[in-house]
């Protein structure tokens, strides 16, 4: 499958069971009311997705399973970011053996590689797969920034095609586009820079709280896309507070609690993580539920989708 790199891709949350096993029918009727909505592709195994507790088979299961929901409808990306080249290389060409059509790509994780050890990471994981691979550059939680210098030594790397841009510095859109055109397809990672990042360029974008309010991010989206800037931007508005659930440490948990308080999700998490309590989980709960109490009526968004 041919991946454009446009639209709106939810970093997908894993759905657990009581006894920390994979809760499969949970995970595909959140992907289902995800498909419902619009979205424009998936990615699993991301931070969201508990990339760093999943066994390899267990995102084997994942990769096949959403394969069988989606029906090659839209692209199934897999996130990987490992500690080491070889690790990289092998989760690429199991990620490819296993049907996915495309990579998110993290620089190596632990050690803080420089500048020449990252890009040669990256063009080592390009050259071993066939699959497209978006570059994940968030220096604010990994530490290591792919700056435009490095881009252009990837520029050879023809399968490197698209950037999930989180450096929090939404001109770096105004940056990449200018001096690459579109060579790489640039979305937004963050999910309250969404609309400032597509304004200066985005091309799509990879939400979080998606994974709970999946209309109303794609209503943001194609609203956007259609020139229906001040409906988007109300709707985003509205959104803001439930977003900012997602630059906590906890998102995970947050978004967990904000998909059971739309009924398609689970709250269970893999240890270390843990379900949050007390105050904090009022707080949180306060957010989403004030949230889903304002929740404006949305355009008919599904007939500007193209």
């Amino acid at each position: 499958m041919k991946i454009n790199w446009q639209g709106v891709y939810p970093a997908i949350t894993t759905k657990f069971d009581a006894n920390d096993n994979l809760d499969l029918d949970a995970f595909k009727k959140n992907l289902e009311v995800q498909l419902e909505s619009g979205i424009h592709g998936v990615i699993l195994g991301g931070t969201l997705g508990e990339a760093s507790t999943l066994t390899e088979e267990e995102k084997d299961v994942l990769i096949k399973t959403t394969i069988e929901v989606t029906k090659g409808d839209i692209p199934v990306v897999i996130n990987i970011a490992e500690q080491s080249t070889k690790g990289a290389i092998a989760a690429a060409k199991r990620a490819e053996s296993n049907g996915a059509n495309g990579l998110m790509l993290l620089p190596p994780m632990r050690y803080k590689a420089d500048d020449r050890e990252t890009v040669e990471y990256f063009k080592a994981v390009a050259a071993s797969t066939s699959l497209p691979i978006m570059i994940y550059n968030n220096p604010v939680d990994y530490k290591i920034e792919v700056t435009l210098d490095m881009f252009e030594e990837l520029l050879p790397c023809t399968n490197i095609q698209a950037i999930k841009e989180s450096t929090r510095d939404v001109t770096n859109v105004t940056r990449l586009k200018s001096k690459f055109g579109d060579r790489y397809a640039v979305l937004c990672g963050v999910d309250t820079l969404a609309m400032e990042t597509l304004i200066n360029g985005a091309d799509g974008w990879v939400g979080g709280l998606v994974c709970a309010f999946p209309a109303e991010t794609v209503a943001i989206y194609e609203l956007f896309k259609a020139g229906r800037i001040l409906e988007a931007a109300a709707i985003n508005r509205w959104f803001i507070p439930l977003c900012e659930l997602d630059l906590h440490p906890k998102l995970v948990q947050y978004i967990k609690l904000a998909e059971v308080a739309e009924g398609i999700g689970t709250e269970y998490v893999r240890a270390p993580r843990l379900p949050i309590i007390g105050k904090e989980r009022e707080e949180v709960l306060a957010i989403i539920d004030a949230g889903i109490k304002s929740r404006p009526e949305l355009p008919d968004y599904k007939a500007l989708a193209v």
